[in-house]
């Protein structure tokens, strides 16, 4: 009897501690301001064996306060041959605290890590979810995962996401004595602690009482905006390929030798390099063909096999399957350009958002591209493409840094740029308001550099069908009809798109009465309705420049005299500058507009200036002119 009292009383008190385990109404206040999820307690330690292998556990518990904190709820863990996952634990938990169901490894679902830019991969997914929706709800997981490989690196991000706050975060690194262990700070005050004992030395770092943070116009790198910690290795092994990142150049070494010997050509595709070259007369002329005849024999698929999706496939294996990833590609196109007699360089890119740190050697990579180094000039080449012209980059891959291989090492260069005088448009619209108010008009526009990008993606990508359909929906007014479109393309090292429409809009003009509203602006109006933040602390971050100009001649209808017309505005600022005016001449009424950006960092102490600018092009875009009937 004493013993079943003993029983009874022992189960009853873990029953009160998994009761008080995560009680949302421990959390303070402040932390639940502006939250959609509270961090409750989390544990990342990284171990470190050898140069091959590691251990990887990572421990938390998150509270979930609403509907848009729930897919912080979602447990997903991917692996491979190089990451093995030994164990996975997960509880749920009401808002009292209560222990409410637990799963363990078997309970997850698994799947291909494949994907809509993959046709093969061999990453797999072991992911969870309660799917519970009595908030607050904590879920708590642990996994652990056993890694053949030091190449890769967990990084430390205790804010996962914008309005989440961290209750408490630690991040724990073991390794070897007389391992070297290179990290990298963002927003950590001071060191972390460090501790040695006989066989290791622990770097610890720690972190509580994370507040939310929302999101902000124009600001920096997520990274730069909460507690950060990158870590990386010297010394490394992956994949039975040992190698150093301890600095670029050693970097470098370790991709070139990946490389090594992968661009073994068939005999006929060797032939028709000797035959492409002889009918070229410069050195630049030859690329540009052989990079034709790449964009015209292969196609782009994402194979992500082997050794961590960094090991190109064989130049023999694109020439006899016509397809590759970006890696493949480029290589083959080495290769071709190598039987050429000419010299090239693999360049691996970190394409899309850019926030490479520069002074961090590491694998901050997810594309590759190749460069041409000829004795005039440098010819850049998206590999990947079929339908860019040799020597374009683009918005993606364009205005960054990027690191160079050759047998010396690795290099850090810049990409091609461009800025304001690169990125442009210019509009010339001629258009009739009739009596009724709908206007026709003929739109002539030429997009260039990367204001042509999407605009070319969209006339390569899609049927005729499907972009009248995409200017349906994209072209910014009411009621409106397309009679007609046309693109012409202008390929070169920077190049161009023109475009052609004829459109009728319905009831443009407002009438009330004896007057007649009209918009001058028809298609680019632009600027912002920006609410100034006083609690503001990170830098405003432009990173795109362009110029757009239009020039608009519409003829108004008979019987019809100005009335009011807005003053011309003219804004010449440091973030970039902005002209416009409206006159009229005869029966015709002129517009003029000029709007360009700069790049730059600017301190969230201007920021009244610059919400004024952007203020300013939202009111001058928009400003109506007045028509009275005589």
């Amino acid at each position: 009897m004493r013993f079943i009292v003993t029983l009874v009383l022992g189960i009853a008190a873990c029953a009160a501690m998994a009761a008080d385990k995560y009680p949302a109404a421990a959390i303070p206040a402040s932390l639940t301001k502006n939250a959609n999820a509270v961090k409750r307690a989390e544990v990342l330690e990284f171990q470190v064996h050898s140069a091959k292998s590691a251990t990887y556990t990572h421990r938390y518990a998150i509270t979930i306060l609403n509907e848009n904190g729930d897919r912080h709820a979602w447990f997903s863990e991917q692996y491979n041959k190089l990451y093995k996952i030994e164990s996975v634990d997960g509880a749920l938990y009401d808002s009292q605290g209560k222990l409410l169901k637990k799963i363990k490894t078997k309970d997850c679902h698994d799947r291909s890590a494949v994907d809509d830019i993959s046709l093969i991969d061999d990453n797999r997914i072991k992911y969870h979810n309660f799917f519970y929706k009595g908030y607050p709800y904590t879920v708590e997981y642990e996994v652990t995962l056993s890694w053949n490989q030091t190449f890769f690196m967990p990084s430390w991000r205790p804010q996962d996401a914008l309005n989440m706050s961290v209750e408490q975060s630690t991040f724990v690194v073991k390794v070897p004595q007389d391992y070297g262990l290179r990290y990298k700070m963002f927003n950590y005050n001071g060191q972390p602690a460090q501790a040695t004992d006989k066989t290791r030395k622990t770097y610890t770092w720690q972190v509580s009482q994370l507040l939310p943070f929302k999101s902000e116009y124009a600001a920096p790198p997520f990274h730069e905006r909460t507690t950060f910690v990158r870590i990386g290795p010297n010394e490394f092994e992956f994949d039975g390929y040992k190698g150093n990142m301890r600095t670029w150049e050693d970097f470098g070494k370790f991709i070139y030798n990946l490389n090594r010997d992968r661009d073994q050509l068939p005999a006929p595709v060797k032939q028709k390099v000797a035959e492409i070259a002889a009918s070229a007369s410069t050195e630049r002329e030859k690329v540009e063909k052989l990079y034709r005849f790449l964009q015209q024999n292969t196609r782009y698929i994402s194979i992500q096999l082997g050794i961590g999706g960094y090991q190109p496939f064989e130049a023999s294996f694109v020439s006899k399957k016509g397809y590759g990833d970006c890696k493949a590609l480029s290589n083959y196109m080495y290769s071709l350009l190598k039987e050429a007699g000419i010299p090239s360089n693999y360049v691996l890119v970190q394409s899309g958002d850019y926030s490479m740190m520069e002074d961090f050697p590491a694998s901050q990579f997810n594309h590759a591209i190749l460069c041409v180094p000829l004795q005039q000039d440098t010819i850049w080449l998206e590999c990947t493409s079929q339908s860019k012209p040799a020597g374009y980059m683009g918005a993606a891959t364009g205005n960054r840094r990027a690191l160079l291989i050759s047998e010396g090492g690795g290099k850090l260069v810049a990409t091609p740029r461009y800025g304001i005088r690169e990125n442009t448009m210019h509009r010339s619209i001629r258009g009739t308001v009739d009596g009724e108010g709908n206007l026709h008009m003929t739109v002539h526009a030429v997009y260039q550099g990367n204001q042509q990008d999407q605009v070319n993606g969209m006339i390569e990508g899609m049927s005729k069908d499907k972009v009248k359909e995409y200017l349906e929906e994209t072209i910014e007014l009411s009621t409106f009809e397309i009679n007609d479109f046309r693109y012409d393309q202008v390929k070169s090292v920077l190049p161009k798109v023109e475009e052609h429409l004829d459109i009728l809009v319905r009831n443009y003009a407002t009438i009330t009465g004896r007057r007649l509203f009209i918009v001058p602006n028809i298609l680019t109006k632009g600027g912002m309705q920006l609410t100034e933040s006083p609690d503001r602390k990170v830098d405003f971050v432009f990173d795109y420049e362009f110029r757009n100009e239009d020039e608009q001649e519409i003829t108004i209808p008979d019987g019809y005299e100005v009335e009011a017309l807005p003053k011309d505005v003219s804004l010449d600022t440091k973030y970039g500058a902005y002209f416009s005016s409206v006159t009229v001449r005869g029966n015709k009424l002129v517009y003029k507009r000029i709007r360009s950006q700069l790049s730059g960092r600017f301190p969230a102490s201007e920021q009244g200036d610059i919400i004024r600018f952007f203020q300013e092009i939202y009111k001058a875009d928009r400003a109506k002119v007045v028509l009275v009937k005589k």
